[in-house]
């Protein structure tokens, strides 16, 4: 005859100590799953493999099972600048795979509605968002790093004409989908200071912001703006990245600086913020990039640039 000793030895089979409360009462069994960490998918097969594997055993006749998961504390950091055209984006993603190559949990949001690149630049264009319920369910791929983007949600090449309300609806999609047990998310922000940057920084509360520069003062002004709106809505500043800092000459190794040198990190030395690195002008960044191979997957130079910075940026995560 079966009875609760039986019942858990066949849940350990399939639920691998995830399992709790057991009871039998008159051939029904009722139990709690803890699926905390586990996606839609996998909460759906331990279920149907519980249900299985009990229904088998003599005088089990129905299953009751309950799910819970603990509620996972997830940290958002903005990337953000104060203009397009300072490599952003291609920081984002490569921020999200040294920070997982250091054992992190992210996730990526592609806060860009209008301009969405992270598709392209985590391969996987083409692929739409499943749903479970009124929550989108972020997108796989080959580098583990979840991801979820306007750019899978609307047709190749569409143009986004929306107004700023549309626009929020959107972010708060993407931002509160199901995540599962990703713990940070980087959140890669659309250039300027307009409406989608308010509704994050309202709503979503980051726990802080990353600003990307190149050496020029052109864009340091704009960066500067973008400090200064961060700042209003009280989301601490992590630090400034000099992006595009040096070309290194492929034939003769000879380093020259179309752009300038050193603007980013006296700009953060006077604003009193910290200087988190510089990546570098380098033709491999944008060719790996435009073919979805993060340079950050690579023990190259070029990776090692993304790596280090992200090692400032875990570091101040274990502060704050």
């Amino acid at each position: 005859m079966t009875d609760i000793s039986v019942i858990e030895a066949a849940l350990e089979d399939v639920a691998k100590g995830r399992f709790s409360a057991v009871r039998l009462i008159e051939g029904r069994v009722s139990l709690v799953l803890n699926v905390s960490g586990l996606d839609v998918r996998d909460r759906g097969q331990i279920e149907i493999a519980v249900k299985g594997k009990l229904l088998e055993l003599d005088g089990v006749e129905k299953v009751d099972v309950v799910m819970t998961a603990e509620k996972v504390e997830r940290r958002l950091i903005a990337v953000g600048s104060g203009k397009g055209g300072v490599g952003k984006s291609t920081l984002s993603t490569n921020l999200a795979i040294a920070l997982k190559a250091l054992g992190h949990k992210v996730g990526m949001v592609d806060a860009d509605i209008y301009g969405p690149s992270q598709p392209r630049l985590l391969n996987c264009e083409g692929r739409k968002p499943e749903a479970e319920g009124k929550q989108l369910i972020p997108v796989p791929n080959e580098y583990e790093v979840p991801v979820l983007s306007m750019g899978h949600l609307a047709k190749p090449g569409q143009a986004i004409a929306w107004r700023g309300p549309m626009a929020g609806k959107a972010l708060e999609q993407l931002v509160n989908a199901h995540w599962g047990d990703t713990e940070i998310l980087i959140v890669d922000m659309p250039p300027g200071t307009g409406d989608v940057q308010l509704s994050m920084m309202q709503n979503h509360k980051p726990v802080g912001a990353l600003i990307v520069s190149t050496p020029q003062d052109l864009a340091l002004m704009d960066a500067v703006r973008a400090v200064d709106l961060f700042e209003q809505a009280k989301i601490p500043i992590i630090g400034m990245v000099e992006n595009m800092a040096g070309y290194i000459c492929p034939h003769c190794g000879e380093v020259s600086d179309p752009f300038g040198a050193g603007g980013a990190e006296a700009a953060a030395k006077t604003m009193g913020m910290s200087f988190m690195g510089r990546v570098p002008l380098d033709i491999e960044i944008r060719k790996s990039s435009d073919g979805g191979e993060p340079p950050a997957c690579s023990d190259s130079l070029q990776g090692k640039a993304f790596h280090d910075i992200a090692k400032r940026l875990a570091t101040w995560l274990g502060d704050h």
